[in-house]
């Protein structure tokens, strides 16, 4: 006799909620590199202090300024010879003026004297391929030049401390209201960026965006798994980050059409309207509900769907065996709280804990030192960040299919040991195989993506349910350690070409031996106890059946990711 259910077949409610909560995904995509075009740096020169009359380079002689662009370097011994109005004569380097003491002519070599004078007059900036940047509106070149490289660090502290509090908060004060804060900060401290009025005022705005967006990226994967089935759960999951990368073309084709960096954050900033707009729709998670006691509102969540997807509803009171007539349905029941020290629950919790922030430090660094690497790929930037975009959705694609067949597990260990074999690769290949070091270095980007991709969703499902945002948003906080140091690995290349690559690749092997020890979750249900995620360890079948324990037979009937009568899941 089949177990009576909540679910049908019939998915309307969680289609429309779904691609609601996706769309979202692609505003925090964009936000997350939007810093690519907007912190570029052109070639520049100090101005010089009063009317150019003409200009000398090596050879070429000129009227303007803005004419020399196209053949100046900022070399250490390149240097702009200018002639002012008034006959003086100076050579301007990107970050020092110096003025000729002897105004007998306009020639490149010279050995007089020279008086230098710092470029308090601002700098001359090419614009032949951005119109403006954070860099040229405020200057951050030369000896300001620290404050331009720390924007997105600072960006990834906030993505830091996002992950931490708005994961916590969802599971104090629930899922739905932290998707609508999050929302709503992505789109009013977006705005907020693209009018700041100074470098600080810009910088606290990116930090909120930062904080927002990572707040609802943490969230959203728990709220869609709390909701997709078990069958879809790794589609929907998975294909979430496939809307991320959308988001990261998306900034690729508007650096391309909006060359002014406060239209281009404006226009990327509108992106976040429609969810806002819808977001006062969204329910909250059964799940959460009734971990939190609240049986009655849970049954209305219930009922509404079915509604939705006109199916017939179920009481929540016959299949958890409560009255929500009595004492049970009306006061919430006692739930205890919990914080990070759970996560710790005892020795074998412990050490998978470590273990999957360790994966998730490892597929966050080599996610984005590839995406942050690309721009010294050559040939056109718009087009490479495109392609660092579009080369994560076959990675989803491949992980998905992987996963349902052969398991969370082996994918992982497979892109994580892959990626670092590609790391080592890319060490081998001469320089003059460009084309080689580019689709390797692009392989490189898919096997960790993918690796990087799982995590959510496989972290999910190794935690309890009252844990479980607590479990995703602490990994993530852990992950952004890596964002943060992600550029200033792209920097040890000054050291050795390819410290970069040994690092994360080393990372990498580490990660992916380690991830033989966790358990293969798939086509289980979603623990609800520790005694559960405990024998998950030991449990070796996949028949998709909860472990027994005291709440569980009840719990199992509405599991969000068994199959049923209202269509909260397959």
């Amino acid at each position: 006799m089949k177990t009576p259910t909540l679910y049908t077949n019939v998915y309307v409610f969680q289609i429309f909620l779904y691609f609601i909560c996706a769309f979202q995904n692609i505003s925090c995509g964009i936000h997350y590199l939007a810093s690519v075009f907007m912190t570029v740096s052109p070639y520049h020169t100090c101005r010089p202090p009063g009317n150019v009359s003409r200009v000398l380079f090596h050879n070429i002689s000129s009227w303007r300024l803005e004419d020399i662009w196209i053949l100046f370097f900022t070399g250490h011994e390149d240097h702009i010879i200018v002639q002012l109005q008034n006959g003086e004569v100076w050579e301007l380097t990107s970050c020092h003026r110096f003025r000729r003491d002897d105004k007998s002519g306009l020639n490149y070599d010279y050995s007089g004297r020279k008086s230098s004078f710092p470029c308090v007059d601002g700098y001359v900036y090419d614009k032949s391929k951005w119109d403006s940047t954070v860099v040229t509106q405020w200057d951050l070149v030369c000896n300001r030049e620290w404050f331009a490289k720390v924007i997105q660090p600072v960006f990834m502290v906030g993505v830091l401390l996002g992950a931490m509090i708005f994961g916590y908060l969802s599971d104090r004060i629930g899922r739905r209201f932290v998707l609508w804060a999050t929302s709503t900060g992505i789109f009013l401290f977006g705005l907020a960026a693209a009018f700041s009025f100074d470098y600080y005022s810009f910088m606290v705005a990116r930090f909120l965006l930062a904080m927002s967006g990572s707040g609802y990226l943490v969230v959203v994967f728990v709220y869609v798994t709390e909701f997709i089935g078990m069958k879809s759960r790794t589609w929907a999951c998975i294909q979430m980050h496939s809307f991320f990368a959308v988001g990261t073309m998306v900034v690729a084709l508007t650096g391309y059409f909006v060359r002014t960096w406060w239209i281009y954050q404006m226009v990327l900033s509108t992106v976040t309207i429609p969810f806002v707009l819808c977001c006062w729709i969204l329910p909250e998670t059964p799940f959460w509900l009734l971990s939190e006691g609240r049986c009655e509102e849970a049954q209305k969540v219930v009922d509404t769907i079915a509604k939705w997807n006109r199916a017939r509803s179920c009481k929540l009171s016959e299949l958890l065996s409560l009255d929500l007539n009595g004492p049970g349905g009306n006061e919430p029941l006692e739930v205890k709280k919990h914080n990070l020290l759970d996560l710790f629950y005892d020795w074998n919790v412990g050490t998978r804990t470590l273990t999957i922030w360790l994966i998730w430090f490892t597929g966050c660094l080599g996610f984005y030192f590839f995406s942050l690497n690309s721009v010294n790929l050559g040939g056109n930037e718009y087009l490479n960040l495109f392609l660092m975009g579009a080369v994560e959705i076959p990675a989803y694609i491949f992980m998905c299919l992987g996963m349902d067949s052969i398991g969370r597990r082996k994918v992982l260990v497979f892109s994580l040991l892959s990626g670092a074999l590609l790391c080592g690769v890319i060490m081998v290949i001469p320089k003059n195989y460009f084309i080689w070091t580019v689709v390797v270095t692009m392989a490189g980007k898919f096997a960790i993506g993918a690796a990087f991709g799982l995590i959510y969703l496989y972290t999910a499902e190794l935690y309890p349910t009252m844990v479980r945002s607590l479990a995703v948003g602490s990994g993530s906080m852990v992950s952004r350690v890596g964002s943060i140091m992600a550029p200033f690995c792209v920097y040890l290349s000054s050291i050795w070409n390819f410290l970069p690559q040994l690092l994360v690749g080393i990372l990498a092997f580490i990660s992916g031996v380690l991830s033989l020890m966790l358990p293969e979750t798939m086509g289980r249900p979603l623990a609800t106890t520790w005694e559960e995620a405990a024998k998950q360890d030991t449990e070796k079948d996949s028949s998709g059946k909860l472990f027994p324990t005291t709440n569980n037979t009840a719990l199992e009937k509405i599991e969000v990711i068994d199959s049923g009568v209202s269509g909260l899941s397959e």
